[in-house]
């Protein structure tokens, strides 16, 4: 990018790198543009994630323990893991390209979606707009950098 150096009087190019980001989790959910609010939450599982639906309307999030080592002494833990042995591997990492065909047919417009569907129920007198579980909102504007 063109900047201009107010000491020397010049333009120069500027150039920049993202190395990392620090956020809590629904700020890693606005950076990659990852739904965090919904059943898929965690992106390390994408949609391998394994959870259960909380009576309040919360998601809670399950067998995490199979993160760890096979030998652990709580990886066969019954009674601290909702009383069942979980043997599943964990996810395998995703790659730059794994993610970017996810999100290649991901169209939103102006951060709403392009085809949303109405349905009747109502709340306080308005159609509700009901979209399916897309867990990519849209596409990060990270994907636009030259890496």
């Amino acid at each position: 990018m063109q900047t201009f150096d107010y000491s020397k009087k010049e333009m120069f190019t500027l150039q920049a790198a993202l190395l990392w980001t620090i956020s809590d989790f629904p700020g890693l959910g606005n950076l990659s543009e990852w739904n965090t609010h919904t059943g898929l939450a965690c992106p390390t599982c994408n949609f391998e994630t394994d959870s259960s639906w909380l009576y309040r309307g919360k998601f809670c999030f399950m067998r995490h323990h199979r993160f760890l080592n096979k030998e652990h002494k709580f990886r066969l833990n019954r009674h601290l893991f909702n009383g069942t042995n979980y043997l599943r591997d964990a996810p395998e990492p995703l790659s730059g390209s794994d993610i970017w065909n996810q999100v290649e047919g991901v169209n939103v417009t102006f951060g709403k979606p392009l085809n949303p569907i109405y349905t009747s129920k109502r709340a306080r007198g308005k159609n509700v707009v009901q979209v399916g579980v897309e867990q990519w909102r849209k596409r990060s504007i990270f994907f636009k950098l030259p890496y």
